[in-house]
Order: C-alpha cells, then structure tokens, then sequence
C-alpha cells in the first residue's frame, strides 16, 4: 500500500537519518504553506489591490485566475519534470520562481505587472508542490512513519487555506496589501536553504525516459484551457454560452490528442499503464469531488459570515480557526493511528461523511444565524472530517505507485484537486448567484436572497461529496481484506 524501501535506490535521500528525516518533511511542508497560504490571502487582500491599483470588478478576478491558470495547467508537467530530473531540483526551482514572482508582486504598480507576477507565481507555485508528495512517501518507506509524515502534509494542505483568511487579514490592516507577497521572500529563502542541506540530491530517471515534448504540450495546454475556461467564461457568461463551449470542447479535444499520443509514444510523458490502478484512479477522483465541495465551501462560507452575519476580513479569519485546530490534531496527532488500525480506507469513508453531515447542517443556517449555533458545528465537523479523510487519501493516491513515478502521481493528485477546486468553486458560486437574483428579482429581501443562495450551494456541496463517498465505497473496494487492511498481528506488532 504504501511506497517500499526500493524507492530509497531511486529517489531523493536525507543526509542524516532519524531526526533530519524530519526536519526535511517540516521543510517540504513549509515550501507546501507557502503555497497554499498564497491563494486565501490573496483573497482577504483583494479589496484593498483593487482600490490601490484601480482594478474594476471583472478585471480583479485576473489577480487570483492569471495564477490558478498556470497552477493548474502546469501541476502534472511538473510532477514529471520531478521523476527526470530530479525532485529536489524542481522543489528548489519552483521556490526560487515563486520567490522571486511574489517579489514582483509586491512591488507591482499597474493591473498588467500585478497578473503577469501572479501568472509567474502559478508556475512556481506548480514546480514546489507538484513534487512534495513524491518525495515525501520515499523519505518515509515505513508504513507507519508514512502514514504521520502524510498526516503532517495532508494537514498544512488542506488546513493552510483556513490559516491564510487569518494571515491576510492580519498584514493588510495592520501594513498594507503588499506585505502577503513581500512575506514570502524570507520564507522561501528559508525553505530552499534548508532543502539543499537536508535533502540529498537525487539524479532522476533523466529526459531520456520521458522526453515527450508533444504529450507536455497537450496535457499542459489541456489544462490551461480547461481551468481557463471555468473560471473566466464558465464564472462570467454561464456554462451555456457559445464561447464556454467552444472552449470545453478544445479542452476536451486536447484532452483525447493527448491520451492517443501517450499510447503511443515510446517515451511517453505520463505512462497510462500508472491508471491500472483502481486505488489511485478512484483517489484521484476522489480528491476532484472532495476538492470541489470544500474548496466552494470555504469561500462560500465566507461571504456568508461577510454579506450575511457582518464579519470583517479578520473575524472570518478566526472564526475558520476551529476547522484549522481540529484538522491539525487528527491529522497530526490521530491519523497515523487510525491508518495503521483500520487502514486508509475506512477513515478516508468517515471522514467524507462527517463532512457531507456538516454540509448538510450549512444548510440550515438562517439569516440572523449564531456563530456558536450555526457555525461552529458546522466548521468542527469539517475539521473532523478533513483531517480523518485526506491523510488517508493522500496515502492511497500513492498506493502501488512505482518509485520512478512518484513524482507524477503527486502531480496528479495536486492535478485534480487543483482542477476540482476551481470546478466546484465556478459551479457552487454560479448556482447561489442565480439563486440569490431569482428570489431577488421576485421581491424576496436581499439577505434572504443571499442565504437561500448559500443554502443551495451547500447542498449542492453535500452531494458532492457523497459521491465521493459512493466511489470510495464502490471503486476503491478491496479485493480482499488482506490486500489493504493490516492485519491484527501486524498491527500489534507495530504497536
């Protein structure tokens, strides 16, 4: 299930053992916060970027779109680049380009500056994560060092956006829009500093295995025009209109090209034969469900607390802090533990449904709502849920995973969560903006208006996630106990 000690013949080594393992793990999780910090504060500090800088409504969307664009196109390249020229290199890459871009940002003085930085900080951005999981279940060979390694990664992941609602509403009231991005330069020194000691350099496969250059072409293409066309034409003229069709099919046709080219190539550059594998493709899917419900879920709920109950951008920040302690306790502290007693697949189900529960209980919340009543069960069961279930994901997306395609089944996951965020974020807006004019038009009062929006999202969200709950249920299925799930014995021995 998880990666063996064949992968320390061909992957990334620590100098030092024990102790300096884990270091190099803080390392990689510190270069991952960054990463995941970077897209929350940005949205706290909007506002204040579209006063200063004189963006209109439509334009300030090309602040956060120019990065996910090259994010999300380039996350699976990346992760390839990892295998052949070496996981380290590309994680110290991608720090100095994010570095770098986020200085850029900070002394952006124009519209074109600010989303050419931002476009720069997506690809580094894509470069440093893309090869962090990868190497992390290879530092980490051990089944139960894995399993809290992954618990570790899996909470700054997921828990780092809740954390960059707070940090970016702190350093743009207290200095000014500027300093999220200036920020970053002390921090991604650091990192890289650190990596280069701590972690050994690998030589990867070379470009030999995988010099694919029309499949890069494709697939990043592919990408690119499919997270383009969801958050701009899809967010903005409907899923409907003839240019958001029109750029769904391209995407879809690039797509395809790129499936009959890797099927054919003698070097492909994503192998096909990684997809046998029903653990991961059913991970992978997911992670693109879960991803989709949650992801839409934090900003919906956000604007909620804003336009419904009031809350300014530092008090949203801390009311998301109880999501972040709960996920960070059972990620850290409980779910190598759960792992190794009931193994991945079982928690990665209660935790789903714990946050499909919570949804469902958004629902409910009215339009004079309590923050103790209505919110705060609701952001503990997230909590809950998240940090049982996406350690466990992260450990069976890498499942049956050969040492030499580490890197780009980490790509891959990053892949479709970053895809299935930016879906499930253009769908749940779409549908409480329609829902929310509707009520409007029809004479309903305006926070009225806005919660029955929010409601529908949320349940629309809560689906979601149960059909993750089906897939993990149906896809994810073992063919036998034994084959994923530890034995009594071998628990107790572990023990």
């Amino acid at each position: 299930m998880y990666a063996t000690t064949e992968s320390l013949a061909t992957t990334p080594a620590v100098q030092g053992s024990g102790r300096s393992r884990w270091l190099a793990l803080y390392t990689l999780c510190a270069g991952m916060l960054m990463i995941v910090l970077d897209v929350t504060v940005v949205n706290v500090a909007l506002p204040a970027i579209q006063d200063d800088l004189g963006f209109t409504s439509s334009s300030l969307a090309w602040v956060v779109n120019a990065y996910l664009i090259a994010f999300g196109g380039l996350l699976l390249l990346a992760g390839r680049l990892g295998d052949l020229l070496g996981r380290r290199n590309i994680f110290v890459a991608g720090l100095a380009v994010f570095t770098a871009a986020s200085v850029w940002c900070g002394f952006a003085g124009s519209q074109e500056m600010l989303v050419a930085a931002r476009f720069l900080q997506g690809v580094g951005g894509a470069l440093t994560s893309a090869v962090i999981l990868g190497m992390i279940v290879t530092l980490f060979p051990e089944p139960r060092e894995q399993a809290k390694a992954i618990g570790v990664y899996a909470f700054v992941a997921s828990a780092g956006g809740s954390i960059g609602l707070l940090a970016g509403g702190v350093l743009t009231q207290a200095i000014s829009w500027h300093w999220i991005f200036f920020i970053n330069l002390p921090i991604g020194i650091a990192t890289a500093w650190l990596a280069i000691r701590l972690i050994e350099k690998d030589k990867g496969l070379g470009m030999g295995r995988g010099t694919d250059v029309p499949g890069a072409v494709l697939i990043t293409a592919a990408l690119m025009v499919g997270v383009f066309t969801i958050v701009s034409p899809a967010a903005e003229l409907g899923w409907t209109a003839p240019r958001t069709i029109a750029l769904g099919a391209l995407t879809l046709t690039l797509l395809a090209c790129f499936v009959v080219r890797e099927s054919t190539a003698a070097t492909p550059l994503v192998p096909l034969r990684i997809f046998r594998s029903r653990t991961l493709t059913g991970a992978n899917l997911v992670q693109a469900l879960s991803s989709s419900g949650m992801f839409g879920i934090f900003f919906l709920g956000s604007l909620y607390l804003q336009r419904v109950l009031g809350y300014d951008a530092l008090e949203i920040g801390l009311a998301f802090l109880p999501t972040t302690l709960v996920m960070g306790l059972l990620s850290v502290r409980y779910s190598e533990k759960l792992v190794m007693r009931f193994g991945p697949r079982r928690p990665l189900i209660a935790g789903l449904l714990l946050i499909v529960i919570g949804l469902v209980l958004f629902t409910q919340a009215p339009v004079g709502g309590s923050y103790v009543v209505h919110v705060l069960p609701v952001l503990i069961l997230l909590g809950l849920g998240g940090g049982i279930c996406f350690p466990a994901l992260m450990g069976l997306s890498m499942a049956d995973v050969k040492p030499e395609d580490a890197g780009l089944a980490s790509g891959l996951i990053g892949t479709t969560a970053e895809v299935g965020a930016a879906l499930g974020l253009a769908v749940l807006a779409t549908l409480s903006a329609t829902r929310t004019e509707s009520l409007a038009t029809a004479g309903k009062p305006v926070l009225d208006a806005l919660t029955s929006g929010y409601h529908l999202s949320f349940a629309v969200a809560a689906a979601i996630v149960a059909a993750a709950v089906v897939i993990a249920c149906t896809l994810m299925r073992p063919k036998s106990t034994e084959a994923t799930e530890p034995a009594t014995d071998e628990v107790l021995e572990a023990a």
